[in-house]
């Protein structure tokens, strides 16, 4: 596929497609799923296995109330507790190990600290 004439955000979606034909969630090692927006970024894990299509068990964001006081401004330390947060959820619901899907960014910046924040509270991936 050419990708001359195409938008970052474009190009990042072929990637992720690239990516995901490989990176699926099963009950077993659900999905921990990255988006950036240019203001916040969004941690979920996902089930891609139910019959009806893919399900979030959990969810966290720089929008969440725990973290709006906490975050003000969009960085890598904004990131990071998105992470924590995401690793301290899913450990409450008995979710361990998780197969990354950093969404077709680089493993740079905010991507790499939000997975290593997350790898820190205790998520295996």
């Amino acid at each position: 596929m050419k990708t001359r004439g195409l938008s970052r955000n474009e190009r990042r979606k072929i990637r992720h497609r690239r990516v995901r034909k490989k990176v699926v969630g099963t009950p077993e090692r659900p999905r921990l799923f990255v988006f950036k927006s240019l203001r916040h970024i969004y941690a979920q894990i996902i089930d891609d296995s139910p019959p009806q299509g893919s399900r979030t068990l959990v969810a966290a964001s720089t929008l969440d109330p725990e973290l709006r006081d906490k975050i003000r401004s969009d960085n890598i330390e904004a990131a990071r507790e998105v992470g924590r947060l995401i690793a301290k959820r899913a450990l409450e619901r008995g979710i361990k190990r998780v197969v990354f899907d950093r969404g077709g960014y680089p493993y740079h910046g905010k991507v790499r600290a939000l997975a290593e924040a997350a790898r820190e509270e205790g998520l295996e991936f």
